[in-house]
């Protein structure tokens, strides 16, 4: 297994080299500018004395994440052969429960260091303060790549997304917080020789053990499912081609190229099926308002989000079918017949894509 644990307590560790080894360019530049901001400077100070066997081994540069239990920090480790290796250290908070604690670590170390799952190098602790040191990984914020991504390069994100689900999933572990912030990508790094993925572990908020409790609702909650309980009223059916049409502000008279921007177009041959799921979302007037400002560039919006100039068409013209049908399976309430990660990799949409 690639990740491994070692925990410290006040004695300084042997550090060894990593493997998990990613260059670092742009990024250094914003690090060292950021580390002059005092409450950053004041954070590291305080980390450095709460776990002061940290400064045998690393050289703290900037605070580069803060959650709910936790906050990251990038560092470096000058080892014995070899450059300096960029780290980033997890600082859990002191209140933090212990079983809290150990959940983690242990879904960090069993699930961790491959099928682009961030594993754990190493782990300090000094009295009630625990640091979790991981593989920094040199991501791009996602907002930023958004409108370039090409057909393809959204398959392929997808496709390594579902094998870190599919990963944790084995362990019985529930991410319960999926978003683009919580799954790195470097498209500079997706042709070199490590994973260019990785779920990050709290690099703002990491996969949470679930409990028995928790596996008993969800039992119970796909049991119930579609009874007597009405949540909302049902809908009229839309299907997803026309409510990405719709979410966007657009309609089917649109000129083909301008609608081809996200690829979303209209096909009329697309058959019409029951979506509550979908129909749900494109009736609040705030998914409405929201499509319309993104696209049409108003001053609460991004404008730049449909700059034809800035948005990589490539593929985008011809999106499959296949392509809805995963989105609608993946947007299935039920959680008994929603598909699972396992079964979403061999959907027909990742045919010609290998494990």
């Amino acid at each position: 297994m690639e990740a491994s644990l070692e925990i410290q307590m006040d004695e300084p560790m042997a550090f060894s080299p990593l493997r998990d080894r990613f260059q670092t360019d742009d990024s250094s530049k914003k690090y060292e500018q950021n580390f002059k901001l005092p409450g950053v400077k004041k954070d590291i100070e305080k980390l450095y004395e709460a776990v002061p066997q940290l400064g045998n081994v690393f050289k703290i540069k900037d605070k580069i994440g803060e959650g709910t239990f936790s906050s990251v920090y990038l560092a470096t480790a000058q080892l014995q052969i070899g450059p300096e290796e960029k780290i980033a250290l997890k600082h859990l908070i002191p209140t933090s429960h212990p079983v809290r604690i150990a959940a983690e670590l242990q879904c960090l170390t069993v699930a961790g260091g491959q099928d682009n799952v961030m594993g754990v190098k190493y782990c300090f602790r000094k009295n009630d303060h625990v640091v979790i040191a991981m593989p920094y990984l040199e991501h791009e914020s996602f907002l930023d790549i958004l409108n370039s991504l090409s057909f393809q390069e959204v398959r392929e994100y997808m496709f390594n997304l579902f094998k870190a689900l599919k990963r944790i999933h084995q362990f019985g572990i529930v991410h319960r917080d999926v978003k683009p912030s919580n799954f790195l990508y470097n498209r500079r790094l997706k042709n070199g020789r490590y994973p260019f993925y990785k779920a990050s572990d709290d690099l703002t908020a990491l996969a949470q053990i679930m409990t028995i409790r928790g596996s008993r609702e969800t039992i119970q909650a796909a049991k119930t499912f579609g009874k007597s309980i009405l949540c909302s009223k049902e809908v009229p059916a839309q299907d997803l081609r026309k409510l990405c049409e719709r979410l966007r502000g657009r309609n089917s008279n649109t000129s083909r190229l301008t609608s081809d921007i996200h690829g979303c177009t209209y096909d009329p041959s697309f058959s019409e099926k029951t979506d509550q799921k979908a129909s749900y979302v494109i009736q609040t007037s705030q998914a409405q308002h929201l499509g319309s400002s993104l696209c049409k560039g108003d001053s609460n919006g991004c404008g730049s989000c449909c700059d034809e100039s800035n948005t990589n068409l490539k593929g985008w013209d011809e999106v499959p079918d296949e392509a809805y049908d995963l989105l609608d399976k993946l947007l299935d309430l039920n959680p008994a017949s929603r598909i699972t990660a396992e079964e979403a990799l061999l959907h027909p949409f990742f045919k010609d894509m290998s494990l």
